[in-house]
């Protein structure tokens, strides 16, 4: 429950950045109009982030993740979960 809290704190943070440029990028998320309808995607492929988090709820571990989407990086998986964590832990989990 509450990675999927997260994951929409994180969609709704995207789509306010999506209203100010249209096109956002970090190291290890991309959030483009033109790429997967807009959802944020880890940089450089096609796998939404959302995906991570649906593998994690699913009881799924990281690398079996990692296995089945070889484009993401370990690093760029560990990234997104510190910044969900991190949000997390500031009380910034939309109810």
């Amino acid at each position: 429950m509450i990675l999927s809290r997260l994951y929409a704190d994180a969609r709704i943070a995207a789509e306010v950045t999506m209203r100010q440029s249209h096109n956002t990028q970090t190291q290890f998320v991309t959030i483009d109009p033109e790429i997967m309808s807009g959802a944020p995607v880890f940089t450089g492929t096609r796998v939404p982030v959302q995906t991570l988090f649906d593998y994690l709820m699913d009881g799924c571990s990281l690398s079996e993740f990692l296995d089945n989407f070889p484009t993401v990086s370990h690093d760029a998986a560990l990234k997104v979960l510190a910044y969900a964590a991190q949000r997390a832990v500031n009380g910034k989990v939309a109810a």
